[in-house]
């Protein structure tokens, strides 16, 4: 496990839980897995630091659609940041674990929700976020609750 905390725009939160060796690229998914099968799914993965930040992450690295510290999509994931740091109480700067990060999932983000918080993203239909989400709530006892937002 990584000592200095992966680095996360907000989206990239939920994609976690959802992520199923696809993506933009062989580069792009190979990233991820290192980071989502290797680190945050590995034993002790909910004790692995995550900062928020505001623009490219860790994930994006090796993205294809990466314009430097910004996406050639932008204005997409721009609003998409905002719904997900809105939804999970993130800020830019933030550090939590992934673990924290699933607590809010749960107590946040009810099942059925991400047909509004993911709006525009083209890996929606595909039902594999939803799925994870559905199973996270289950494994915690909370389907179809949603706690104090």
């Amino acid at each position: 496990m990584p000592h200095d905390p992966i680095r996360y725009r907000p989206h990239h939160f939920l994609c976690s839980l959802g992520f199923q060796g696809k993506g933009y690229s062989d580069g792009f998914t190979a990233n991820m897995a290192a980071i989502v099968d290797a680190c945050l799914r590995a034993p002790g993965g909910d004790d692995t630091l995550i900062e928020v930040v505001g623009a490219t992450d860790d994930i994006c690295t090796p993205c294809p659609k990466r314009r430097g510290a910004l996406c050639e999509s932008q204005d997409k994931i721009a609003r998409l940041d905002a719904r997900h740091a809105r939804a999970l109480g993130l800020f830019v700067g933030n550090t939590i674990t992934w673990g924290e990060a699933k607590r809010r999932m749960v107590k946040r983000v009810p099942p059925g929700a991400l047909t509004g918080l993911c709006a525009g993203c083209q890996w929606l239909d595909l039902g594999l976020c939803e799925t994870a989400l559905s199973a996270l709530h289950a494994k915690h006892g909370t389907q179809g609750a949603c706690e104090d937002q």
